[in-house]
């Protein structure tokens, strides 16, 4: 009988121990197919992990970088991700440099970011081309990555002297195959 105890008692536990891993497993899977609780990798060896983004330059919680005509602080989220918040700041010169949103922003800049619109924003509704310069993006995160997300006309940003306006898009229509941009 007392073998028999400590044979269940030992199972048990071995039960208790797979559980818990598959819960720690489900956990990881969840919490990073929704990007939460993960930093963004400093831009240098020397910022902490929760440094904004910006172009690749990376920028410590708290502080403020201007572009656009916007004024961008720095600040983590209730998991420790950093992101930028925006504000406006109308007359205050750029104090970043704003490539436009021309790739992926994932190692480039942190969510709430804000960029004029490229060709590579570039999409199709049935055989029409939307040129992705006409619009503003912001970052965003979804499912552990980030995207570009169309926050309203490019009219919103505001180009200083020195800025060099997106040009418009090199496609055409023709490249528009049932809604794909081919």
């Amino acid at each position: 009988m007392v073998t028999f105890a400590k044979r269940n008692q030992s199972l048990g536990r071995s039960r208790a121990s797979r559980i818990r891993t598959r819960l720690a497993v489900a956990s990881v899977i969840v919490f990073g197919a929704f990007g939460l609780g993960a930093a963004t990798t400093p831009a240098s060896a020397d910022m902490p992990a929760a440094a904004c983004l910006w172009a690749g330059a990376g920028y410590v919680p708290g502080s403020t970088v201007y572009a656009g005509g916007l004024a961008f602080s720095c600040h983590t989220d209730t998991f420790g991700a950093p992101n930028w918040i925006a504000r406006s700041a109308q007359g205050h010169r750029s104090t970043v440099a704003s490539p436009g949103s021309v790739r992926n922003p994932f190692g480039q800049f942190s969510p709430g970011a804000r960029q004029p619109g490229t060709a590579y924003n570039d999409y199709c509704v049935g055989s029409q081309l939307i040129d992705g310069s006409e619009d503003l993006f912001e970052v965003v995160s979804a499912g552990g990555s980030q995207l570009w997300r169309s926050v309203g006309p490019v009219s919103q940003w505001t180009f200083d002297a020195e800025s060099v306006k997106p040009a418009p898009t090199w496609r055409s229509a023709s490249l528009c195959i049932d809604g794909v941009l081919t």
